[in-house]
């Protein structure tokens, strides 16, 4: 009796598409969790790292040496720091240009680290479509099993002569079984979508402000080089 109602016998018992059902749930969750780790783990590191190179950056440090510190490992720097490198070296090479603009200098400059902006945002949002999709359409997935399974056992009802509730149970179990599985795959991944998202959206607005406040600073800097 203990096989028949344990979570291996029921789906042992049921039918080739609840089967494939099921199968595709554990995959879409396992891959879920993966995503959530992982995800997890570059957002927490892109906060620590911004906040590291915040106090840096208004520490009132020369940005000269800064820049150079930051070149010198320019293969491994991320979010505001590679905002701030790659806007510093467009900066740079715009300001050696004989007969140079100021405005011309900054823009520049600006629309580098925009670029570099874009490109942080593509890393940490890359997962996040995953999750909302296997946090929307999970569920429905789940259900379309337990609706199968519990159809098959209606029509396996209908064959014998005298019902019992024995007779259909265990049908109707493997059959729930299929949307509990749907929404387990589904709410952690929904919960970690909202979270992350909500981290994203954080770390945009600290670059946005980072990039403009330093972009401000070159202005004036070049300003008061071109007087």
């Amino acid at each position: 009796m203990h096989a028949e109602i344990s979570f291996i016998g029921l789906f042992l018992q049921a039918s080739l598409l609840v089967k494939l059902v099921m199968i595709l749930l554990l995959g879409m969750s396992i891959y879920s969790w993966t995503l959530i780790f992982s995800r997890s783990r570059m957002l927490g590191s892109a906060m620590q790292s911004l906040k590291q190179f915040e106090t840096r950056f208004w520490s009132g440090h020369d940005l000269s040496r800064l820049y150079k510190e930051t070149a010198a490992r320019s293969e491994r720097i991320v979010g505001g720091e590679k905002i701030f490198y790659t806007g510093f070296k467009e900066f740079s090479r715009l300001h050696r240009i004989p007969g140079r603009n100021v405005e011309s200098v900054t823009e520049g400059a600006h629309r580098s680290m925009r670029v570099t902006l874009s490109r942080e945002l593509d890393e940490l949002e890359a997962g996040l479509p995953a999750l909302a999709t296997i946090g929307s359409i999970s569920p429905y997935i789940g259900l379309f099993g337990t609706v199968w399974g519990i159809m098959n056992s209606f029509i396996a009802l209908g064959e014998v002569q005298q019902a019992t509730l024995a007779m259909v149970a265990p049908g109707i179990a493997e059959a729930l079984i299929a949307t509990a599985m749907g929404l387990f795959a589904a709410i952690p991944a929904v919960m970690a979508f909202n979270k992350f998202s909500t981290q994203v959206a954080k770390l945009e607005s600290a670059y946005i402000n980072l990039m403009e406040e330093f972009t401000a600073i070159l202005h004036r800097q070049s300003m008061n080089e071109s007087e």
